[in-house]
């Protein structure tokens, strides 16, 4: 890897670094072919995608198809099935892990998904504002027009939590419904809605802030406690961030304060093939350079960009890549068995559920489920975060 990965690794690595002599490095064995679904064609993540699959197909001859879809329903649907063995995902992979929100029904339920790599760069997620509108802070979108994307709980979350930390909730604003995360742009430049969730690097953003209304990024106070509070209590996943890249004169000499969380995160189920897994992250970073320039985001790929640590856990063949460089840590591994066990026990959990007399009335169901779900993780010592 060209960089070190984060500073919080450095402590633990020379302890990692007498494991990685006794391991050898494998070779690079990926498919002739890959299916990835991913955002729309205009949205950052997409982008990534393909040039991720031009590095593939000009160093390994992989070619890679990329698959479109509007929300979170149908980028992880193809997953689920079996059509695809990527997805170029958002924040809904998450919840598809846990079975909340839309995957709190019968067709779908908490998924065995696993991280191959994330990208954690320079942008932030927030709400795009129309630039005319004079918005400053979140507080300021109270009575605003606001963007809702049907079938896409993540999206809508994140919007959900930029509100929150402003003191508001959607009975504040005015929702506008729109099919698609790239309606709600047009909607905004034609006049129609003042706000929609998105990174500040993604192409419908440029194309906002291009536009007579423009664009600006309600700022999120470092120091206010209580908005942040409020902000995770509805979205936990948040982290603070000087966002330094975006549409609308954001640069690292004009930074702004905002919020993220990685995007894309590029999940597998649990049983991906561990060639093609430990294959595509030992390529990402033996390659960065030839694509961390190719698409806005890109570069948040690099080793030092990975939070081993997260919500979500990583594939066994990708803990295996960082225990071969001596990047993987005790902490590490602590905190993915925890994952996984948590994992386990929501599979289990919704396989009893599923074998019981359950609910036909939708909403009766996901109640049903959401109870059962928390009592399940609660006893087990777990937060359900989601109730």
């Amino acid at each position: 890897m060209r960089r070190l990965a984060r500073p919080f690794l450095i402590a633990s690595l020379p302890v990692c670094l007498s494991l990685a002599t006794t391991l050898e490095a494998r070779e690079i064995e990926l498919p002739r072919t890959m299916a990835w679904t991913a955002y729309g064609t205009n949205s950052s993540g997409y982008a990534q995608a393909v040039a991720i699959g031009g590095m593939l197909q000009k160093e390994y001859g992989t070619s890679v198809r990329v698959l479109p879809g509007d929300n979170d329903v149908s980028r992880m649907t193809p997953l689920k099935n079996g059509r695809v063995q990527l997805c170029a995902c958002g924040i809904a992979s998450y919840y598809g892990a846990e079975g909340v929100l839309m995957f709190a029904n019968r067709d779908w339920g908490p998924q065995p998904l696993r991280v191959l790599t994330t990208s954690s760069a320079t942008f932030a997620l927030s709400l795009a504002v129309a630039g005319d509108l004079g918005v400053k802070t979140p507080a300021d979108l109270k009575g605003k027009r606001i963007a809702y994307i049907r079938g896409d709980d993540a999206l809508n979350k994140g919007t959900e939590a930029f509100l929150a930390f402003g003191g508001l909730t959607w009975d504040d604003v005015t929702r506008v419904d729109y099919p698609g995360y790239a309606r709600s742009f047009d909607g905004i430049i034609a006049g129609d809605v003042d706000a929609s969730f998105t990174t500040t690097v993604t192409p419908p953003a440029q194309q906002l802030a291009s536009s007579p209304r423009g664009v600006t990024w309600p700022v999120l106070d470092p120091n206010d406690e209580a908005g942040w509070q409020r902000m995770k209590a509805v979205a936990p996943y948040f982290q603070p961030l000087k966002a330094t890249s975006g549409a609308g004169g954001i640069s690292p000499d004009t930074p702004v304060d905002s919020a993220s969380y990685p995007y894309p995160i590029v999940v597998a189920n649990a049983d991906l093939d561990d060639n093609t897994a430990y294959g595509l992250v030992k390529a990402l970073q033996d390659h960065y350079d030839s694509y961390k320039d190719s698409a806005p985001g890109a570069a948040g790929y690099a080793a030092d960009n990975q939070d081993m640590t997260w919500v979500v856990p990583f594939h066994d063949a990708v803990v295996e890549y960082y225990k071969e460089i001596g990047t993987w840590t005790d902490e590490m591994q602590a905190h993915q068995d925890q994952l996984i066990k948590r994992q386990n026990l929501l599979l289990d959990t919704w396989k009893t559920f599923m074998a019981g007399d359950t609910p036909d009335d939708e909403e009766a169901f996901a109640a049903a489920w959401m109870k059962t779900r928390a009592a399940a993780l609660t006893e087990a010592g777990f937060t359900p975060v989601f109730e």
